[in-house]
């Protein structure tokens, strides 16, 4: 009887994530459908800008990534080695 009550139990675990598996896999490909419409709305206004740019003789610019760091170092007695090293690959080590 326990027996059949696991493998029962087995048997409706593994359906439930084939379900489970099935409709994730709808989920990501409906995301993915989504992403690359975005993805191409935003390929084809570049383009258009660059084209617009080019019909009025000047040039068009895309919008570059903006990164900001910033630290706030009070020597570097005391500090981690793994935090020295980060400060070496900045560059930052030659402050004392």
């Amino acid at each position: 009887a326990t027996q059949a009550k696991l493998a029962a139990q087995a048997k409706a675990d593994a359906a439930a994530a084939e379900a489970k598996a099935t409709a994730d896999q709808k989920s990501f490909y409906e995301k993915s459908e989504k992403y690359a419409a975005e993805y191409a709305a935003t390929e084809k206004e570049a383009i258009d800008n660059r084209r617009a740019a080019k019909a009025k003789g000047g040039f068009y610019v895309p919008a570059e990534p903006k990164v900001a760091l910033v630290i706030r170092i009070r020597g570097i007695i005391g500090v981690s080695p793994k935090a020295k090293k980060v400060m070496q690959l900045f560059c930052l080590r030659q402050i004392h």
